[in-house]
């Protein structure tokens, strides 16, 4: 049985996911984000590398029910009806909608992993139930992969943490020794050792935690660190992403 973290999308190759069930991870903000529109009764989210891709996207669908969404470098995109905070994800905006949606790290993240399997978006505001649903199939394959979306394709502190938590969780139980973790997970979980079980403490100390901070968007961090808020697990295939 075989736990790997890969700190940023650029780690990746087919090979690496090809058929194998990936967890993605993006906490600030992206996955946050995601959970909570789906939560609020969002249809589905389709993940663009660009804006210039999302409207591409957006009008290929035709459809008024379809809510273009994101941000570039913390700002949202001008033209777009939403940015990339969880907090705009209300059920009167999202309801029913489907979400194209473009983010700095996080959506292009999903696009190196459109090889796997099962892919599943996890974040503290879903941990329990995006850790339990990784277990079940680990527990069946036996292998999995965590992907880290990284700030602009590079190690982002808050996503590592956020690894280590979920490659703790799923193999938590396991005797000494039954569980090989790669260096990425090795590291990964170190970092849990050094700031415990406060979400709040570990993604607070990221450097994308202060420049949120200091662009207004504080309140988007206290979100994103409020673990179990909902029990759903989306999930990317086919290059959409949806409730199972």
């Amino acid at each position: 049985m075989k736990i790997s973290v890969f700190f940023t999308p650029l780690a990746v190759t087919q090979n690496t996911v090809g058929g194998a069930t990936v967890l993605v991870i993006d906490i600030l903000r992206a996955n946050t984000t995601i959970v909570t529109a789906f939560a609020n009764g969002a249809r589905s989210v389709v993940p663009a590398a660009a804006a210039d891709e999302a409207i591409t996207l957006a009008q290929s669908l035709q459809s008024e029910n379809t809510v273009l969404v994101g941000e570039k470098r913390l700002e949202p995109i001008p033209g777009f009806a939403l940015g990339n905070s969880p907090l705009e994800m209300t059920r009167e905006v999202v309801g029913g909608k489907t979400l194209v949606m473009s983010t700095t790290n996080g959506t292009a993240a999903y696009q190196t992993v459109n090889s796997a399997e099962t892919v599943i978006v996890g974040a503290a505001v879903n941990f329990t139930a995006a850790a339990a649903y990784a277990r079940e199939i680990f527990d069946a394959n036996g292998e999995l992969v965590i992907v880290c979306s990284g700030r602009e394709k590079q190690f982002a502190l808050e996503d590592a943490y956020t690894a280590g938590r979920f490659a703790q969780a799923v193999a938590s139980g396991r005797g000494r020794g039954a569980v090989e973790f790669n260096d990425g997970a090795i590291a990964a979980k170190e970092l849990v050792r050094r700031y415990g079980d406060r979400w709040k403490r570990a993604v607070a100390a990221s450097a994308a935690a202060r420049a949120l901070k200091q662009a207004g968007y504080k309140n988007d961090i206290d979100a994103a660190t409020e673990s179990d808020v909902y029990d759903i697990v989306p999930v990317y295939k086919n290059k959409l992403i949806a409730l199972p």
